[in-house]
């Protein structure tokens, strides 16, 4: 099927007897406004004024297609994406080139970020024809929606004669365009556990195999500037949260140490915001040291979690300022008045990719005067830059080793990076500022929910428990009826339902919640949201669930997403859902259904551990016991907080202040008049104790 779709592919370019590219002067004096202008996408939003006749995904596009029998385009993209910008100003902007797409298509825009269900689609087309993917994603369709070419970014020349090649092979080759996209439709369609064959296995969860994961990933690490051995270079938080665990479970230093290397260099290179706090999406270069400069709200909040639990393990002070610096990034520019976060910011501003960020030596000189020989060299500042004519703030070394090296105390330096950390800030913040993409995601608010509680633990600051809270009590008044989930608030005619993402990240950080309040509305609101999931995704012939609910029905194909990326895929989180409210709620068949899950995806993690991190780490939890912490009395939760000082990655950790009647809790109360601990194992418990030291003697 891909050597058809591909061949298909090069005919439909290579046709001759084209109508020749548009040029830059030419006119379309019948241009018509386009159907975006009512959209809340900031992404739909940008393309409102273009030339093409876009229309937002929806039943008037999809009618209109079959009923003008015209080949669908469907451009996907988002309000951050540099090439999307790009793309647009080039081709979509340019009246003549929309002349050809408005004449022989019908065009839909799609912001990925509202409807990645669409993407998720398209984009598995586009690779199964054996093209690279990526954004702007642009795919043609037949009128019924099943794709037969794509491909991603297009200079405008290139563009207009593609158009103009698809529209006439659309004309003249029309069967040979229908049988391709018929196969290549039933081939996404196929289900990745068929593809693959991935069937249960029973064979027990070991440490070996776990050692066994971590020895093949090491063949691809970065053992100079950490992280994994490639450029471009993204954080991929579930790997190293994954590998933290490891190493802390198995005392496996060189895990620990390649984590070290790796958070150490993200930190210290220029992917990090140094004066503002916050990480890009990714680093271009290997290094980390030039990044593409949109920051997203799902990267910063895995980030958080993953520096929250590596500084509680090492104690590391320049992770504690990451954690501090971002959080004062989200509040400051990532929070609305209502406590919802924000999605993004632009890489660009101006229509110059990085220019917010950067930094001649002239205007840094300016800004610190007598301070400029100390922080030009901390922060890797010279006259002729290291980035295009600019400079890119990086550092190289520890504080302390920068304060040593240039005869300071570590709290006079410490003075002197601060006062001129705010000097830069502000000047930086009199530039004009890069877009900002306002949709609150469901998912993505969950996400950074539980990024804050991690830094709650590792801090024990209330200040980052109270910004969750506000946060999640935002979701549950915005979001949710009714235990259905919307992907964003509801507006007027914008009701996305929650995709199985926003579910189980949700779902994930209202568990959270409980275990840092132990007030138990939050497992309430997580069994409801888990009980809709069990109702409306699950299919029970593959034991899996899909990625949207029963109600769509204007797809294609319904899929699955199994594999980890960036974000971690929507059934890993469920599986570890399932088995941690299992635990809590002593569900014993939410347990049964996590394991299956798990025992599915098991023989192929080894072989491919770096795009199946989120399934290791519930892999781990399998491998080693996970303790059931039950704290009761006046004092439980200053008993808690004392408790999590140590990372203890395969715990669960319950409470009550008065007495409850959760399973696990159920009967235990305090003893000799004092807070008590229980430590469990499978809900049989060791000797209740009194005191921290006790209850970590008791685990295993």
């Amino acid at each position: 099927m891909r050597q058809g779709a591909i061949i298909l592919a090069l005919g439909v370019i290579l046709l001759a007897g084209c109508q020749p590219a548009a040029t830059e002067n030419e006119q379309n004096k019948d241009i018509a406004m386009n159907q975006l202008a009512g959209s809340t996408s900031p992404y739909l939003l940008q393309h409102a004024n273009n030339p093409v006749h876009w229309y937002p995904w929806g039943q008037e596009a999809l009618s209109r297609a079959l009923e003008e029998d015209k080949p669908i385009l469907v451009s996907i993209g988002y309000s951050s994406c540099h090439w999307c910008h790009v793309m647009e100003k080039e081709s979509f902007e340019n009246d003549s080139i929309a002349g050809i797409m408005n004449e022989n298509f019908i065009c839909i825009k799609v912001d990925r970020e509202e409807r990645p269900d669409i993407d998720q689609i398209y984009m598995d087309a586009v690779q199964a024809m054996g093209i690279n993917g990526g954004w702007p994603l642009n795919v043609f369709l037949t009128p019924d929606q099943k794709p037969f070419y794509g491909g991603t970014y297009f200079p405008p020349k290139n563009w207009a004669q593609l158009l103009s090649n698809i529209s006439n092979a659309f004309q003249n080759r029309r069967s040979e365009i229908e049988e391709s996209a018929e196969q290549l439709t039933d081939a996404i369609g196929t289900s990745e556990l068929l593809r693959f064959k991935l069937k249960p296995d029973d064979t027990p969860y070991t440490a070996e195999q776990q050692q066994a994961m971590f020895e093949r990933i090491t063949t691809k690490f970065d053992t100079v500037q950490g992280g994994l051995n490639r450029a471009p270079k993204f954080p991929m938080p579930s790997i190293w949260k994954w590998m933290l665990h490891y190493g802390v479970l198995s005392k496996d230093e060189q895990a620990l140490d390649q984590l070290d290397r790796t958070l150490t260099a993200m930190a210290y290179g220029g992917i990090y915001d140094q004066i503002g706090g916050g990480f890009a999406r990714y680093s271009t270069d290997a290094e980390w040291l030039v990044p593409h400069f949109e920051k997203m709200l799902y990267d910063n909040a895995q980030l958080m979690s993953l520096y929250a639990r590596a500084y509680q393990h090492s104690g590391r002070a320049d992770y504690k300022e990451v954690m501090i610096r971002t959080i004062e990034w989200l509040e400051r520019e990532m929070t609305s008045e209502d406590g919802g976060f924000y999605s993004a910011l632009d890489a660009d501003s101006e229509g110059v990719e990085g220019k917010y960020y950067v930094w001649s030596f002239r205007e840094f000189d300016q800004i610190l005067g007598k301070n400029t020989p100390l922080m030009s060299s901390y922060y890797q500042v010279s006259a002729e830059g290291n980035w295009e004519g600019t400079n890119i703030l990086n550092r190289v070394v520890s504080d302390e080793v920068f304060a040593t090296k240039k005869g300071l105390t570590l709290s006079e330096w410490d003075s002197i990076k601060e006062e001129s950390r705010k000097l830069l800030l502000t000047a930086r913040s009199s530039r004009i500022r890069p877009g900002l993409d306002n949709k609150t995601i469901s998912g993505w608010n969950a996400m950074m929910i539980s990024g804050l509680l991690d830094v709650y633990d590792a801090l024990d600051d209330t200040r980052y428990l109270d910004l969750a809270v506000r946060n999640a009590n935002f979701i549950v008044s915005q979001a949710i009826q009714d235990d259905m989930l919307y992907r964003t608030p509801p507006t007027g005619s914008t009701q996305i339902p929650g995709y199985l993402e926003d579910y189980a990240f949700t779902i994930n950080a209202f568990v959270d919640l409980y275990e840092r309040t132990f007030d138990e509305i939050w497992l309430k609101r997580a069994e409801g949201l888990t009980n809709y999931v069990m109702e409306n995704f699950l299919d029970t012939s593959e034991d899996m669930f899909f990625f949207t609910d029963g109600s769509t029905h204007d797809l294609v194909v319904r899929k699955k997403e199994i594999f980890d990326n960036v974000i971690p895929s929507s059934n890993s989180q469920m599986a570890i859902n399932l088995f941690r409210l299992g635990k809590m709620l002593d569900r014993t068949i939410w347990m049964e259904l996590s394991n299956l899950m798990l025992s599915r995806m098991a023989p192929m993690i080894p072989e491919a551990v770096s795009d199946m991190a989120n399934w290791a780490d519930l892999h781990l939890l399998r491998t080693y016991d996970v303790s059931e912490v039950i704290i009761a009395g006046t004092n439980a939760l200053e008993m808690r907080q004392r408790f999590v000082d140590r990372l203890i990655p395969n715990k669960i950790i319950m409470g009550t202040t008065t007495s409850s009647e959760l399973p696990l809790i159920r009967g235990k109360s305090m003893l000799n008049g004092k807070t008590t601990i229980y430590v469990c194992y499978n809900k049989t418990c060791k000797l209740p104790v009194n005191t921290i030291e006790e209850a970590y003697s008791q685990l295993r």
